[in-house]
């Protein structure tokens, strides 16, 4: 059984809601800090919709995600908050990226089916295809404003103190333990987790060195659906067949139209002054590839919004233990789909039940980085 301790969780995005909910599930007395509000987009949770999918090249995301299903899941059933719609995902482009996909898949016993391009349009009339594509009927698509809510009411639920408004000013960690400095508070928690999205590195004690995070503005838009939106999977656009695109090219349906958005283009920004201008070139690459590729949706009618990655060198999470404070961070693009389980990592480390995961311990980052989206 599970010593209760006392636990201060900084951050009240999606992994810092997910890692509060379960530190509370199993014991924990748990207060979480926001320095902004439920709903704010100063961060990297808000908008109406991420991809779910489980097709990455890495087992370990694979089955990272096969945990993370099991735990929207069960998000729903607490919250009666219907949060993942399943709707398949295709990936397509580059024939080697879609070889890994599917031995991925195929290891871990999930279903998928190669589909030749002519017979795809035909099924997903609002995409066209340059090679074979992969489909992936598990997948579908996130709502993510509502999964930070439901995360927040399940928090709530299981006794977590939440704490709107709540800036931290300083950390510090010795001998004697973490004491943290709000502007009108002093805390000294048994253990304390950083979840801050891009505020991460800006925090944390001098001794707790991570990974250079990189912080970018990313441009995606939504586009007017011309199709139901019942005929949109997720999709993935790799680099290396007909596109050119570093990155590749994501998109998906949501309640906003279809969002399309490029992999990590944007520029480098400070969350704590950007401007969230839109970016008018990066706009128009977007429309340029929906007319040469998306021909279930209106080209002019590009609606932007402005989103933060804040990514790792290596493009893997960081979520590691040292002492008495957890740190999860640098999702890179690609990490909301696994709030749940990210919760659930953060919880074992908190735990002390062994060491981080390889590829997301401080020590475990290589240079290869992982299929995104």
């Amino acid at each position: 059984m599970t010593t209760s301790t006392r636990v201060l969780v900084i951050g009240g995005g999606l992994v810092g809601a997910a890692s509060a909910w379960r530190l509370a599930a199993r014991g924990h007395r748990v207060t979480m800090l926001e320095q902004f509000t439920l709903g704010h987009q100063h961060g990297a949770s808000h908008g109406s919709s991420r991809i779910f999918r489980h097709a990455y090249a890495d087992p370990t995301y694979v089955e990272l995600a096969a945990r993370a299903l099991q735990g929207w899941r069960r998000l729903e059933r607490i919250t009666g908050l219907e949060i993942l719609e399943r709707t398949g995902a295709v990936d397509h482009g580059d024939p080697a990226a879609i070889q890994q996909l599917t031995r991925s898949l195929h290891r871990a016993g999930l279903e998928f089916q190669i589909v030749a391009p002519r017979d795809a349009e035909r099924r997903w009339p609002g995409i066209r295809f340059d090679t074979v594509v992969l489909h992936h009927p598990a997948a579908g698509r996130l709502h993510a404003e509502r999964a930070v809510g439901a995360l927040w009411r399940a928090a709530r639920l299981s006794g977590v103190e939440v704490r709107e408004g709540a800036t931290v000013r300083d950390i510090r960690s010795s001998a004697s333990g973490v004491v943290v400095a709000l502007d009108d508070d002093i805390l000294r928690p048994d253990h304390l987790v950083v979840a801050a999205g891009a505020w991460t590195s800006g925090l944390l004690p001098e001794q707790l060195r991570l990974p250079t995070l990189r912080t970018t503005q990313e441009q995606p838009v939504h586009f007017r659906s011309l199709l139901d939106l019942e005929l949109w999977p997720s999709f993935i656009h790799h680099p290396g067949g007909g596109l050119g695109t570093p990155g590749g090219i994501y998109g998906l349906g949501s309640v906003d139209g279809i969002k399309v958005g490029e992999h990590g283009t944007g520029p480098e920004v400070d969350p704590r002054n950007r401007n969230r201008r839109p970016d008018p070139a990066g706009i128009l690459r977007l429309q340029e590839y929906a007319r040469s590729w998306l021909p279930g949706v209106d080209a002019d009618s590009a609606d932007p919004v402005t989103c933060l990655y804040t990514t790792t060198p290596d493009h893997h999470f960081v979520v590691d233990r040292v002492g008495p404070i957890t740190v999860a961070a640098g999702f890179s693009g690609h990490g909301f789909k696994f709030g749940p389980a990210l919760g659930d990592l953060v919880a074992d480390l908190v735990d002390g039940r062994g060491p981080a995961i390889d590829p997301f311990s401080l020590r475990g980052h290589r240079s290869a980085a992982p299929l995104a989206g």
